[in-house]
């Protein structure tokens, strides 16, 4: 594409050139042939001539807008303004907020759209910091998706129902691959797929279910034989586990990605069209719910991290990508040295910024790493594992560190949370000014208050999985942590008390991308299984907290708050038009606000009654 615009360019000055010359193109007419390309380049240095007149035509004042939205509220995240009646555009960036009258009088021109919102809600598009594109759309656009977030829940026969509803599509031996299982949200709780359940689906065709979490995958037999996996055979390492019964034998059941790496090999790779039509497909999903910025948490956790980069930076950069991507690599899938990607590398609409280590697993898997056992089953002495030793996770993260890049450790349970602090502190040491880097925490979903001071000491950008309140409370405080350490999940209340900058984010595919259902959470924190409860009361939010998490605080934990999160002169014309005002409604019933446009750049990218 460069080429060919560059060679279009050329052609331009050549034809333009030579019609400032005065042509002698036409001055002699051979035969047809000639004729016909001679008007050929007459019809081109026309077009030529157009362009050049176009670009070199008188431009309106630079106070004047192309575009003024105005009628009805708008939100500004910005708190000595917090709502105007009044946005005006120019070029892609905002330069104006105010009341309608003034902002018509200043920025309007014969030349200016104004768009009457007709009451509804104008926002800054919402920043998700947190989403594995690449994942979610493999799982939802090309695995079997199995994840159900409605009620009522799945049970292991219906969950079987689906797998082999989907063999009958599928040629004979082939892989099946579903993801979005989840036990915690199966009836009975905790039930679980093992390779002899598997098995009544298909003993001929390997089959490969990733849980919902994300950190745990069930096989059948066929697939364990094909892998190359028997009772003997030692746990890969990096947290992963080929979970054996008491006698020994196999399961079925594996925790953590490393012990997926030998079932991948043996899969056959889908093409790089399905993949990358896979995920134009999630990308136009986002943007419907107004996600205008997001996060590639793990880039290298699908496809090799250069094919990825790759695939990545070409698609953001085709006419109407509707989001901004910020990337950090997957730690694990670098080699020792990696250095071919550099921080800071790319522009506003693709740019790297971060490296992702996991230290743990999941909290409703029962994997996360706990300092106290967890309360299912009754009695259990398990307190998950830690994906890593402590000099171990220093040494692979320390490099990149001195780099520059800005470092996110997945850590859900209190122990690992420990850790990750541990680690931060230990990098930090003479750092001047902590906060600047900015060092992240992804979900920070059970912890102390202890563990809340050090994070504010340290200038820790916590990022939580808000679903896990909404999605799985009633697990968590039923089953799973038992009340005293449910009722403190997502600790947000006690990190606002403190002045800390959080985020909220979907850890899609893990939950489904949804910025106004996580500001409904983070404000009402009740619970979806009835009876419905809220979960933790003292955590509750503010709504005007709770949309800064989606905006303004998570464009800050991506080093973006001074181009996106809130509507300020100066700053991106990244919007979202919204049905209703969140401001102005009950926090549970934020999630039923539709999302009508969304905008980037002060262009359009998804209009609700047509699609994208």
């Amino acid at each position: 594409m460069t080429g060919l615009m560059q060679a279009s360019g050329s052609s331009v000055r050549r034809l333009t050139r030579g019609l400032s010359d005065g042509s002698k193109t036409c001055k002699a007419i051979p035969d047809r042939g000639t004729v016909v390309r001679e008007v050929k380049i007459v019809k081109a240095v026309g077009l030529a001539c157009l362009l050049v007149m176009s670009a070199c035509a008188p431009k309106a004042p630079a106070h004047i807008a192309d575009t003024i939205f105005h009628g009805g509220p708008i939100v500004t995240v910005n708190q000595k303004q917090p709502e105007v009646s009044a946005l005006a555009v120019r070029d892609g960036n905002i330069i104006a907020v105010g009341e309608s009258a003034d902002i018509l009088k200043s920025h309007a021109g014969e030349t200016t759209k104004v768009i009457d919102l007709k009451g509804r809600t104008l926002m800054p598009g919402f920043v998700e910091p947190h989403v594995h594109i690449s994942f979610t759309a493999m799982a939802e656009n090309i695995a079997v998706n199995l994840a159900n977030f409605t009620l009522p829940y799945d049970t292991l026969d219906t969950i079987l129902g689906k797998l082999r509803a989907a063999k009958n599509s599928l040629p004979e031996g082939s892989w099946i691959v579903g993801f979005g299982v989840d036990p915690s949200r199966t009836s009975p709780p905790m039930a679980e797929l093992t390779a002899d359940l598997l098995d009544t689906v298909s003993t001929t065709n390997p089959i490969f279910v990733i849980n919902q979490s994300c950190h745990i995958a069930y096989v059948n037999h066929k697939a364990l034989e094909l892998a190359g996996i028997s009772d003997s055979t030692p746990d890969p390492g990096n947290g992963g586990v080929y979970v054996k019964d008491a006698k020994g034998r196999l399961t079925g059941k594996l925790i953590e990605p490393p012990s997926y790496a030998a079932f991948a090999k043996k899969m056959t790779p889908s093409s790089p069209e399905a993949i990358q039509n896979a995920y134009t497909k999630t990308i136009h999903s986002m943007a419907a719910t107004g996600v205008t910025t997001s996060a590639e948490i793990a880039m290298g956790g699908v496809l090799p991290v250069e094919q990825e980069h790759a695939m990545v930076e070409e698609l953001t950069h085709q006419p109407k990508f509707p989001i901004r991507i910020r990337g950090y690599l997957w730690g694990v899938s670098l080699p020792e040295g990696f250095s071919a990607i550099k921080p800071g590398e790319g522009d506003d609409m693709f740019r790297m910024i971060g490296v992702k280590y996991i230290s743990d697993g999941s909290t409703q898997g029962l994997t996360a790493a706990l300092h106290d056992p967890y309360h299912y089953p009754p009695g259990t002495s398990n307190r998950g594992t830690l994906d890593w030793e402590d000099e171990k996770i220093y040494n692979a993260s320390k490099p990149f560190f001195d780099q520059g890049w800005q470092l996110s450790l997945h850590a859900n349970g209190d122990r690992a949370v420990e850790q990750t602090l541990n680690l931060y502190s230990r990098l930090l040491q003479g750092e001047a000014n902590p906060a600047s880097r900015r060092l992240r925490i992804e979900h920070f979903t059970v912890t102390t208050e202890k563990q809340i001071d050090r994070a504010a000491s340290l200038g820790i950008v916590p990022s939580m999985t808000i679903g896990h309140v909404g999605f799985w409370g009633e697990v968590f405080h039923n089953h799973v942590l038992g009340h005293e350490r449910a009722e403190r999940i997502d600790p947000t209340g006690s990190l606002t008390k403190r002045g800390v900058r959080f985020s909220f984010h979907s850890d899609s595919p893990v939950s489904p991308v949804g910025p106004l259902r996580y500001i409904s959470t983070g404000t009402s924190r009740l619970w979806q299984k009835p009876p419905r409860k809220v979960l933790g009361k003292e955590q509750r939010l503010a709504v005007d907290q709770a949309i800064r998490a989606v905006t303004l605080d998570a464009a800050y934990a991506m080093f973006l708050e001074d181009r996106v999160g809130s509507l300020e002169p100066g700053k991106w014309a990244d919007l979202v038009i919204l049905e209703k005002n969140p401001r102005t409604m009950d926090g549970d019933k934020i999630a039923e606000i539709k999302v009508l446009e969304t905008w980037l750049q002060g262009e359009r990218v998804f209009l609700a009654d047509q699609g994208q």
